[in-house]
């Protein structure tokens, strides 16, 4: 009924052929559009296998996949802008062949050891279609430049981090030997992240399937865990043993302070939602910590420290930041699962610029308003104020980055550099890698973060700085071989 109809448009004249061409080409627009999205079904079905496998590079890979998915059927489709129908065609022939493309680049890009698996699936599905005929090899060329060029455009705001990206291992530093755990104190943190209720047993099985002979703490109702910690790392000092701590990156933060002042080496066992720390120094599994453990193998590490003059001390082993940027983080950290760790980064921003207001502080005697200001233990890859990764934990210096609210048009010319990956070039963004950095907070809440935790500062004035190689902290002898 439909050719019906359009056949005797075109019989009309010139207007009538107009439009018989434009609903011949809404059609095809509709039948690409489907293929399209049915393409990208296929992708993002191998994208949510790969994201529960529950490895963190795998995690990364899929969002970088989907994300390079997404980027390639954007591109595809604005190419099927033009109004005949054999023009738009083209460009939707070329759809599946770019999406195939992207998320097999985007996968090799991040994680080559799982592109080895997906990156044939994609060729073979690609080679079947140009058998059947479904598809011409020039369209299919076509795509998978596209592709691959999507792919390749995702690193610009978001960098691929290097296999090799846990920390440099020099200096090392003697520790205790602890064979199958004999004299290592392990805190087991049941609120950390995903290891709640149930989850905290499961740990503590898992450990001591690992080291049979360490002794494992769990909080219990009433029970504060510094001082679980303190006692845990009391008991190791006095047997020459190590405190271990299982939890995330607020849990780790507080063994770090015990073990720093009553100079006992620390086992991290990774235990929460992100890890960091862990992941930075090296100890991306249990089974490595426990190895480590048992040889003996160890390393040095800065611990980052935010005080008041003369007053109190705050330890950071990631960072700290003042103004928005904790929310920043957790609005991006709610959003990327779903949608990618940039996407997100761009939507939290936007969130919290509307709903923010900048800081007015001294830097180092120097007023400024600022967005917001991030300091780092350790200089972090990559540029920006995204930051993901260390590759040294004791180059004594601190990381700091700063967005300047005292430009004209901050908010527009910040969100702008993000949009175009030129954040690094942007004069709203201040870099600097120091030893120390005196704040003051001359207006506005005086609230900062540090490792994932928020408090507020028991005084305007703050002094950033670092305690050089303060930590001994067990990792695995062979991942120093692996990374030379």
């Amino acid at each position: 009924m439909a050719s019906e109809r359009t056949a005797w448009l075109r019989q009309g004249g010139g207007t009538g052929r107009r439009v018989a061409t434009a609903l011949e080409a809404g059609r095809s627009g509709t039948s690409g559009w489907r293929r399209t999205v049915g393409g990208g079904l296929v992708w993002a079905g191998a994208a949510a296998l790969l994201g529960v496998s529950g490895q963190r590079t795998a995690r990364r890979a899929a969002m970088r996949g989907i994300g390079a998915v997404a980027m390639a059927s954007a591109v595809t489709r604005t190419l099927a802008r033009p109004t005949t129908a054999h023009r738009a065609e083209a460009p939707h022939a070329a759809g599946p062949a770019a999406s195939a493309a992207a998320f097999a680049a985007g996968i090799v890009l991040e994680a080559p050891r799982y592109g080895l698996l997906v990156a044939p699936a994609a060729a073979a599905l690609t080679a079947a279609r140009i058998r059947s005929g479904a598809r011409h090899p020039g369209d299919v060329a076509v795509g998978t430049a596209i592709g691959i060029g999507a792919a390749a455009l995702t690193a610009r705001w978001w960098p691929v981090k290097p296999e090799t990206a846990a920390a440099a291992a020099p200096p090392r530093r003697p520790a205790p030997a602890l064979a199958d755990g004999a004299g290592l104190h392990v805190v087991v943190n049941p609120s950390s992240g995903v290891s709640k209720s149930a989850d905290a047993d499961d740990a503590v099985d898992r450990l001591r399937s690992l080291l049979p002979k360490a002794e494992f703490l769990v909080p219990q109702e009433g029970q504060e865990l510094p001082e679980l910690l303190e006692r845990a790392a009391r008991q190791a000092k006095e047997t020459g043993g190590a405190l271990g701590a299982c939890g995330g990156d607020g849990t780790i933060n507080a063994a770090t302070e015990v073990a720093a002042r009553l100079g006992v080496p620390l086992a991290v066992f990774p235990g929460g939602t992100f890890n960091h720390f862990a992941v930075d120094l090296g100890n991306q599994t249990m089974e490595d910590v426990a190895r480590a453990v048992c040889d003996g193998d160890a390393i040095v590490a800065d611990v980052g420290c935010a005080r008041v003059p003369d007053g109190p001390e705050q330890l950071f082993l990631n960072t700290f930041s003042l103004g928005v940027y904790s929310d920043l983080v957790h609005a991006r950290e709610q959003l990327e699962k779903r949608i990618g760790k940039w996407p997100a980064l761009v939507v939290g921003l936007a969130r919290v610029l509307a709903a923010g207001s900048p800081v007015s502080v001294s830097v180092n005697g120097r007023p400024k308003r600022l967005w917001l200001l991030f300091a780092g233990n350790g200089i972090y890859h990559p540029a920006g104020f995204a930051p993901t990764y260390r590759t040294q934990l004791d180059d004594g210096l601190l990381d700091v980055r700063a967005v300047d609210a005292g430009s004209p048009l901050a908010r527009t010319r910040l969100l702008l550099a993000v949009l175009t990956g030129t954040l690094h070039n942007s004069r709203v963004l201040t870099t600097a890698q120091v030893r120390s950095l005196r704040l003051e907070v001359l207006q506005g809440d005086p609230r900062f973060s540090y490792d994932g935790e928020v408090t507020r500062a028991a005084a305007p004035r703050l002094v950033l700085d670092k305690r050089t190689r303060a930590v001994t902290l067990y990792r695995p002898a062979e991942k120093d071989q692996w990374l030379r």
